[in-house]
């Protein structure tokens, strides 16, 4: 009785992952270039930017260290900004080592022993010359498009939602981001 139980319970376990092909990076990407200012267009919904109903913005810098200082944004439901600091750095558990994946943390430095609190931001194409950025995680639960601007093209926001789709998202979770400034 307890091999069936055991059996049954490894069969469910095994029904219920996901596998995936390993996910496709930007294979050139300059570190140097991708800093500044990005727009989110879209993204997959998720529990740390549940507050965020518009204006969704990074800013990255390129540390001393090699690391990214970042900043997020985005305007609340009051209309208020809400602002998170982070670091980025290369992930080095990954082979290979590559400058488009990336790991982020939000916690506190004297956390950052702790692989846990470090998350994949993976680089998943760039196009338009450092204009628009597909990023995600590994597990498909995380998708941003982002671009230099407010205000973006729709078809090229389209067309990065549909290579992300190619790769294993979930594109129709997809929410899109009000941008309420002008280019």
């Amino acid at each position: 009785m307890r091999r069936v139980v055991m059996l049954s319970l490894v069969s469910v376990l095994l029904g219920c992952s996901t596998q995936h092909a390993p996910l496709a990076v930007q294979s050139d990407v300059d570190l140097k270039k991708y800093v500044g200012s990005w727009y989110e267009q879209a993204r997959l919904p998720n529990k740390f930017q549940n507050s965020c109903v518009s204006d969704v913005r990074a800013d990255y810098v390129l540390l001393a260290d090699e690391r990214l200082g970042v900043t997020n944004q985005c305007k609340n439901r009051e209309a208020k900004v809400d602002q998170a600091q982070a670091v980025g750095r290369l992930n080095q558990s990954v082979s290979p080592v590559s400058n488009a994946k990336l790991q982020v943390r939000f916690a506190p430095a004297w956390l950052s022993w702790l692989p846990a609190v470090w998350g994949d931001y993976w680089i998943m194409k760039i196009e338009g010359d450092y204009q628009y950025s597909l990023v995600g995680t590994p597990n498909r639960e995380y998708l941003w498009v982002l671009s230099r601007q407010p205000q973006a093209d729709k078809k090229r926001v389209q067309d990065l939602l549909d290579y992300a789709q190619s790769q294993g998202f979930d594109v129709q979770k997809v929410i899109p981001t009000l941008q309420t400034e002008a280019n």
